[in-house]
């Protein structure tokens, strides 16, 4: 077992997107369970910290404007003001969840006692300790950052998944009370990438399957609104309202949580449920669940081709376009089967 300060001292990294700094939240989560008295900060990337706001387990969230100020040289300006302020915290762990060389070279150098994260990191080699990342069926994402506590010996282990988790406020709850005079559900309808996006035409069909008598809420960033509005356009005489841009992280999942279901992509609204363990169906294209990204709530399904297809996955992030143009991952997946069954979809 390590020998650290008391209370001693955690750095969680993951400077990524949305999807997979709700899923670190799992590890923070296990991490308090096993040494309860630590202090465990957590360093984002700049537009994220909002999802941690309201966190009871965390001490501080560090933030890395990735972008800067003045281009490349900015990026890399903002690096070492930020190395040098891990550097003074003297971390007794830090935690690198990311396999790229940029956060790897920060753990690397912030003089932590202990600093472990993933072999393939280009920078393992000078981790105390380097974890394998292996993507195999059964093994889901959280199960892979946890796999970085196990060189601690902590204490407290226990053989099941820990979910992550996000704490809406009170005035997240709030902002979204007036929505939720009435049975309804949450469809999220795109992705960054669109490949990993059922398509609009289906999504009406999905519409059109629900119960009419309940109000659908479509979900996503100011970006996705225009998109929202194409997709109310295709479902006349539907009470189908465009919430895309009007309601923070927090206060989506906070809407989310008290949905009847919610119809979501591979993408960070997946997780925002998993995260209050909402009622999620995830309709999953060009990726597949095996990479360790699926529904992790306790009413959750998977919804994907019934076809076998030669071509999928077509890789593991999705792509701007499908690359033999007929995207049939997603074109073949029944709106019906999206739908599911109406007394509990």
């Amino acid at each position: 077992m390590i020998t650290v300060t008391n209370p001693p001292r955690f750095l969680i990294s993951q400077t990524a997107f949305i999807g997979d700094v709700i899923l670190a939240t799992a590890l923070l989560e296990e991490l308090h369970e096993r040494l309860p008295n630590a202090r465990i900060d957590m360093l984002v990337r700049r537009g994220n910290e909002g999802l941690l706001a309201n966190h009871p387990l965390l001490n501080e969230v560090l933030v890395w404007d990735k972008k800067g100020k003045g281009g490349l040289l900015g990026k890399y300006g903002t690096l070492l003001d930020l190395l040098k302020l891990l550097r003074e915290r003297q971390y007794d762990v830090i935690l690198n969840l990311q396999r790229f060389g940029t956060t790897g070279l920060l753990t690397a150098l912030a003089n932590a006692r202990i600093s472990i994260g993933f072999a393939k990191n280009p920078f393992s080699r000078w981790f105390t300790y380097a974890v394998d990342h292996r993507i195999e069926p059964g093994i889901h994402e959280v199960d892979r950052n946890a796999g970085l506590l196990e060189p601690l010996e902590l204490p407290n282990w226990r053989a099941r998944r820990t979910r992550p988790r996000l704490y809406p406020s009170a005035d997240d709850y709030a902002a979204v009370k007036p929505y939720q005079t009435g049975g309804y559900r949450c469809i999220a309808p795109t992705s960054v990438w669109f490949t990993k996006q059922y398509p609009l035409a289906l999504w009406a069909e999905v519409i059109q399957q629900l119960p009419g008598d309940e109000t659908v809420y479509l979900l996503g960033a100011p970006s996705d609104a225009a998109i929202c509005d194409s997709l109310i356009r295709m479902v006349p005489g539907r009470t189908v309202i465009n919430l895309a841009g009007k309601l923070s992280l927090l206060a989506s999942a906070a809407l989310m949580q008290g949905a009847r279901m919610n119809y979501v992509n591979d993408s960070a609204p997946l997780h925002l449920c998993s995260s209050t363990n909402a009622p999620t169906t995830a309709v999953f294209c060009s990726t597949v669940p095996e990479f360790g990204f699926g529904p992790l709530a306790d009413v959750s399904r998977v919804v994907q081709t019934p076809h076998p297809l030669d071509c999928r996955p077509c890789n593991l992030h999705g792509r701007a376009k499908c690359p033999l143009g007929h995207f049939l991952c997603a074109n073949s997946i029944a709106a019906g089967d999206v739908a599911g069954q109406q007394e509990g979809a």
